[in-house]
């Protein structure tokens, strides 16, 4: 878990997209899917899954095969179907943390030719950081899920499948603990040690670890998100015919103290979003000639954000002091005392697209792939800020001031875009237990609009040439080795590189009126790596997997590129199976109770605070599974 839902990302070796509260208006770097169906935010699949039959990791650029193009890789998920006899499951996971999860489905006809699958899921767990001032704990869990499925297959040749689902969260968080203080290059008057001394404030710690908070807003990350998707297989001949629409919507109600301190800096910030999705896609897949293979399809996709009601941001009493260098005006009482803005917001995005890729089997051990993707995009923007509140004033020295904190803004932007992609593969297996390949493949991520705001000039008027992000553009290349060095063993090697021109990076203000960050450009990002992964089956009943993975990733050309804090001011486990269906498996995660982030932030007003999301401390528990077949 992030700072919250909303700010979640999907990662494949090390590429996705930058961490903040303005990645709606990019794509994200690795596609999610469930059932065939894209999930266009990965914060609207922050859900228990339910019925997972397998998942797969596409690495590299995706979209020759399937789907939206995505530069880093994508993430397939795969659930378990309707079926035609009877089946009961049911799970029970009980651990530290008050953790308690229920999951269950049944399954079985409904009446000739159509079967149905109901399934659950509900999760609790108390939180992992406590107020120091209220004893409460924060950043919990509070989870409920339903899903329903209807299959009907009227031939062995056709099958339609409809899919409803609805998940509830409303969990008490989340939020973010002091991890230090940074010494900057900014006045000492400027820096956090003089400010806090100044606001006579002191946090309950300093070090993240222990897990404490004085946060003075209630929190609250509320979510509801669902949708609907019918996939319908049809097998002409010798080759198959898929169809898959999908309709998903994610509700977002968040309360935030994005001070996270106990002082009254920005103790309102509440950035609500409703967002819909359509998704259609066709594709074909089958024998096209001897020795060769063919996927064509065609992809479309429409998503609408839109603010409901109104982002709301506010400061409060100590907001002056924090974030404004001191001065007599700066001292005004009352100055930036309930000064806050509202901002509405909407965005519209669609997308369009044809694929296609071959299998050419040139002799017995050699296979030539060729893949091919031309997309069209479409996106536009109305963004509208409007302050409020503070000291009501007509002096310009004191306006000023005000606006440098936060600033009225509006602006439009529309822009269209078109890209060919693609990828070459050669596979030769070298024995019938090794084979090798090698990729080189282009990719892109669409083009971007800013939906937070842009920066500003020296004379605060906003670079409306900003609101537009370049798409990325990706060259990739990749060579594999996939074993089986014995019966029920695996070992696979991988060595790649990526670079990608105007990847989609966050960046922060360099004017006035934009306390958060905006989207930009780098100019060049590098990934290289090597990765491993294998298995071994030593038994019908006991199984080992392994991976390792080294990664590089570097900016390799980034000019405009925000300074670091400092420079600131300056120029799973091991279980057991009855054979009647019984399961009953250990877990653990961080099982060595290691203190690790998950990320570090720079606190509002660059004064040297630095806070983090600790990631969860050693937590252990039970799972007891339940499979019934009928016979």
């Amino acid at each position: 878990m992030s700072t919250n839902p909303r700010n979640s990302s999907i990662n494949i070796r090390g590429l996705g997209a930058p961490f903040g509260l303005t990645n709606d208006g990019i794509e994200p770097g690795v596609g999610l899917y469930i059932d065939g169906v894209f999930y266009s935010r990965p914060a609207s699949a922050t859900l228990d899954f339910l019925d997972v039959q397998r998942i797969e990791v596409l690495r590299g650029p995706q979209g020759t095969l399937f789907g939206k193009n995505t530069t880093a890789g994508a993430l397939n998920v795969i659930t378990r179907k309707p079926t035609f006899t009877t089946e009961t499951d049911f799970e029970l996971n009980y651990g530290n943390l008050g953790f308690v999860q229920a999951k269950g489905s049944i399954a079985g006809p409904l009446a000739e030719k159509v079967a149905g699958r109901l399934s659950f899921s509900g999760t609790t767990r108390e939180g992992t950081i406590v107020n120091a001032v209220t004893g409460e704990d924060v950043n919990n869990l509070n989870n409920v899920g339903l899903r329903g499925q209807i299959l009907f297959a009227p031939s062995d040749r056709v099958a339609a499948n409809l899919t409803l689902d609805h998940t509830r969260r409303r969990p008490q968080g989340y939020t973010q603990v002091v991890a230090g203080v940074a010494p900057t290059l900014r006045n000492p008057n400027r820096q956090y040690a003089q400010i806090a001394a100044d606001l006579h404030y002191a946090p309950p710690s300093f070090n993240a670890f222990d897990r404490v908070t004085d946060i003075d807003t209630p929190l609250q990350s509320n979510q509801d998100l669902g949708g609907a998707a019918l996939n319908i297989d049809w097998k002409p001949g010798r080759g198959r015919l898929t169809s898959t629409t999908g309709w998903r919507y994610w509700n977002w109600d968040p309360s935030n103290d994005r001070d996270f301190i106990g002082l009254s800096v920005t103790p309102v910030s509440a950035a609500p979003s409703v967002q819909r999705q359509w998704t259609q896609e066709v594709r074909y897949a089958g024998e096209v000639a001897p020795r060769m293979n063919l996927v064509l399809g065609a992809f479309g996709f429409r998503q609408s954000i839109d603010s409901d009601p109104a982002f709301k941001q506010e400061q409060g009493p100590a907001a002056a002091r924090f974030l404004l260098a001191p001065s007599a005006s700066a001292a005004t009482p009352g100055l930036l005392d309930g000064y806050g803005f509202n901002q509405f917001l909407r965005f519209r995005n669609i997308s369009a697209a044809v694929f296609g890729q071959l299998e050419w089997q040139l002799t017995d051990r050699l296979r030539l792939l060729p893949g091919l993707r031309f997309n069209y995009d479409q996106k536009d923007v109305n963004f509208d800020q409007q302050v409020y509140g503070g000291l009501q004033t007509t002096d310009p020295a004191l306006i000023a001031l005000q606006r440098s904190v936060l600033a009225p803004q509006s602006y439009t932007a529309d822009v269209d875009d078109t890209n060919l992609s693609g990828q070459l593969t050669l596979a030769y297996r070298v024995a019938p237990s090794v084979n090798t390949y090698a990729t080189y493949a282009t990719g892109f991520k669409s083009v971007g609009l800013n939906l937070n705001g842009v920066p500003t000039d020296a004379q605060d008027r906003p670079v409306l040439s900003a609101a537009i992000v370049r798409p990325e553009d990706v060259q990739h290349l990749e060579f594999g080795l996939k074993t089986e060095p014995f019966k029920g063993g695996t070992a696979n090697f991988s060595v790649y590189n990526t670079a990608i021109k105007d990847f989609q990076a966050q960046v922060v203000n360099a004017g006035v009126g934009v306390l958060r960050g905006y989207l930009a450009n780098a100019e060049n990002v590098r990934v290289r790596g090597i990765e491993f992964d294998g298995s071994a089956r030593v038994t019908t009943r006991l199984s080992f997997y392994g991976a390792a993975a080294y990664t590089d990733g570097r900016y390799v050309s980034f000019p405009d590129a925000p300074p670091p804090l400092e420079d600131t001011g300056g120029p799973q486990g091991v279980g057991f199976r009855w054979s009647d269906g019984w399961t009953l498996s250990l877990w653990s995660r961080n099982l060595l109770d290691k203190d690790y982030y998950e990320l570090l932030t720079a606190a509002p007003g660059n004064t040297g605070l630095f806070v983090g999301q600790p990631g969860d401390g050693r937590t252990v528990g039970v799972t007891l599974r339940m499979a019934v077949r009928s016979k």
